[in-house]
């Protein structure tokens, strides 16, 4: 039932609507020195520092106990630094009223934390709703979110109950993106579903990004993920410590230290490809030791 209080506290009435409609614009977000302590004194960050660059998707990565989560959750106030700052557009979230900043943030979970006794319809018109979109339109843009994830439409009726896990997933996504926000929160969203849909999913995110240019943090354990969706990822050590930040291409090309080239898998030669003639005459790329890696293609 976790999810269903997450989503409570997006669903709670709030008065400074207004107020963050001004506020949140163009979404570039800062962490500025954030340290996040228990009370038993430990740390699930500790004096993290970082830009997200607006309109572009970065990804944390690491293993658990990284404070991935954390940090996200650190965006739309569900979890408070002890120190430092979260900023958007260089305001302090803290200053800000936190259900008027959720319902301007999407927000997807790896539990998708659809309403089980409302419609999918319903599911993805209920922020639009609370922020004072009339009914009737707001379950048009739903359906029209539903073409945009790429489910059909006969699907609204239904309850999130009888739907795959790959369509909630959908269904989330689209709820996430009802409200039209500068900023797409993904926490693990993809961790749930089988290997052949995360892909799709995976796929529907690039073609969903390349559309909407939105500022996105998405957060995994699986660095192929990573590597598949990221214009920026942060690799993450215990604690939220930055092991690496860069582009994919520039972490496979030059792993930092030991820890990132064993988390990408460059120590095994994973990542060190090499083309092998098939008998067929299909060039096959493989790995160090021999296992395929996929076919070598036309260029376009």
């Amino acid at each position: 039932m976790a999810f269903l209080l997450e989503l409570t506290l997006y669903l709670l009435p709030t008065s400074r609507f207004a107020r963050l409609a001004r506020k949140v614009g163009a979404d570039m977000i800062e962490f500025q020195n954030v340290t996040k302590r228990f009370p038993d004194g430990s740390f699930a960050v500790k004096d993290f520092s970082l830009v997200v660059p607006s309109r572009k998707v970065t990804v944390f990565v690491g293993s658990s106990g990284a404070g991935k989560t954390t940090l996200l959750r650190m965006i739309n106030r569900m979890v408070n630094p002890t120190s430092g700052k979260v900023l958007i557009d260089g305001e302090d979230v803290a200053e800000l009223d936190p259900v008027a900043l959720r319902r301007k943030i999407g927000y997807v979970l790896q539990a998708t934390g659809l309403l089980p006794h409302r419609r999918i319809i319903d599911n993805v018109s209920s922020v639009p709703r609370l922020n004072g979109v009339p009914k009737k339109k707001a379950r048009e843009d739903a359906l029209t979110l539903l073409d945009t994830v790429g489910l059909d439409r006969s699907l609204a009726d239904r309850y999130p109950d009888q739907l795959s896990g790959g369509q909630q997933q959908r269904v989330g996504v689209a709820r996430a993106l009802a409200s039209d926000p500068n900023i797409m929160l993904m926490d693990e969203p993809f961790g749930a579903v089988d290997p052949i849909v995360r892909l799709e999913l995976q796929e529907e995110i690039n073609r969903l990004q390349r559309e909407l240019h939105k500022t996105m943090v998405f957060v995994t354990h699986n660095i192929d993920e990573a590597f598949a969706i990221a214009d920026q990822v942060v690799i993450l050590k215990s604690g939220g410590e930055i092991a690496q930040v860069g582009t994919p291409e520039e972490i496979l090309s030059k792993p930092v230290d030991d820890f990132v080239s064993t988390f990408i898998g460059a120590d095994k030669g994973k990542r060190t490809l090499h083309l092998k003639q098939g008998e067929d005459g299909v060039t096959v790329i493989v790995d160090d030791e021999g296992r395929p890696a996929g076919i070598l293609g036309d260029a376009e």
